[in-house]
């Protein structure tokens, strides 16, 4: 299935029917009097998360939805039948975004959330409402309301526990690979990873979701590659894990390059998140090389890196379950977090 992770669609809620003038006219009655009902109310569009969805791709083909207008008012004050809603399904983690694709209207993180995207117009009074005293055969109705509209972005952002990022051909896809059911593309050129990818992890009874997402390049930020937009998908994440290929010129060079990208990204949204750093490919380096780099990248970063190949697995084990402890804490502060924030008042 092809990915797409944003979608620009119209929706426009159904106008309300209108109200009836009618008259009642039965044998014997005499002075039967306005009987004309009200007008149904329009349909409604709503936008609910789901689970079986990854991806926004079926809104890649139909961008316009439109439910349905509520029927006439009808005599013997028969109201209309109200139009049949409209029903966006969505994969968890979808942002709703106004047009100007930065007023977030709704962020839908569990399934089942459903928000109201078009109200439907309400239907028009029939001539049984304008009745009175003073006014015995009122041969007024009104017209339905119409229903809203308008243009929204859909953002996808996936749900996932640790993110990897890193430079193109930092061994991102082949970690997955490796630890997960997972089967990205994995080749020897630059970004062979064109969109995310998910894989869950196991480690011992438990596991956690990762996140591989295209590499990032200098200038990221200002469009450089494939620019920082795939960034959205680990901000969810607890962890993220950077990979940095040992066989590189500088890897303490690399580790500045994407580390200037996350903090540029969306004014430093992944900043604070907590990040692990793996030497990746130690396969392909002899041990004192492994020792020297390992300690002459500490030295200059003041960050110990742990060693890893995922072609042989030496060090990946470690590396998860290191992982595993880093989301577990994560998660941990921020339920401690909300329930500070949930207790205290003003």
């Amino acid at each position: 299935m092809k990915f797409l992770d944003q979608a620009k669609v119209y929706v426009k809620a159904g106008d309300g029917g209108a109200g009836c003038v009618s008259f009642r006219r039965e044998k014997y009655v005499e002075f039967g009097g306005p009987d004309g009902g009200d007008g149904g109310r329009g349909g409604d569009v709503w936008v609910e998360a789901v689970d079986n969805l990854n991806t926004l791709i079926d809104y890649r083909y139909r961008q316009h939805f439109k439910a349905k207008k509520g029927t006439h008012g009808m005599g013997k004050e028969r109201t209309g039948a109200k139009g049949a809603d409209v029903v966006l399904k969505v994969p968890v983690g979808t942002q709703i975004l106004d047009e100007d694709k930065e007023t977030v209207l709704a962020d839908l993180t569990e399934p089942g959330q459903r928000v109201l995207l078009a109200k439907g117009g309400n239907g028009g009074f029939g001539n049984a409402r304008f009745k009175s005293s003073t006014n015995r055969a009122p041969r007024t109705a009104n017209p339905g309301q119409p229903g809203e509209e308008r243009w929204v972005w859909l953002r996808l952002k996936l749900i996932a526990d640790a993110g990897l990022v890193g430079l193109p051909n930092a061994g991102k896809s082949t970690l997955l690979a490796a630890v997960s059911a997972a089967r990205p593309k994995i080749a020897d050129y630059p970004f062979t990873t064109l969109h995310p990818n998910l894989g869950v992890v196991k480690v011992g009874t438990d596991g956690f979701v990762l996140a591989d997402i295209p590499g990032l390049i200098e200038g990221a930020h200002e469009g450089a590659g494939l620019g920082d937009r795939f960034l959205g998908h680990v901000e969810r994440t607890a962890v993220l894990l950077h990979l940095i290929d040992i066989t590189a010129q500088d890897p303490v060079a690399d580790h500045e390059t994407v580390s200037r990208e996350l903090a540029a990204y969306a004014d430093g949204a992944l900043t604070g998140k907590p990040r692990l750093v793996a030497l990746s490919k130690i396969d392909l380096v002899d041990a004192d090389t492994r020792r020297l780099v390992a300690q002459d990248f500490a030295e200059r970063t003041g960050v110990t890196p742990h060693l890893l190949s995922a072609a042989t697995g030496e060090g990946v084990r470690e590396m998860m379950g290191r992982l595993a402890t880093a989301i577990a804490e994560a998660r941990a502060r921020e339920r401690g977090r909300r329930e500070e924030q949930g207790a205290w008042q003003p």
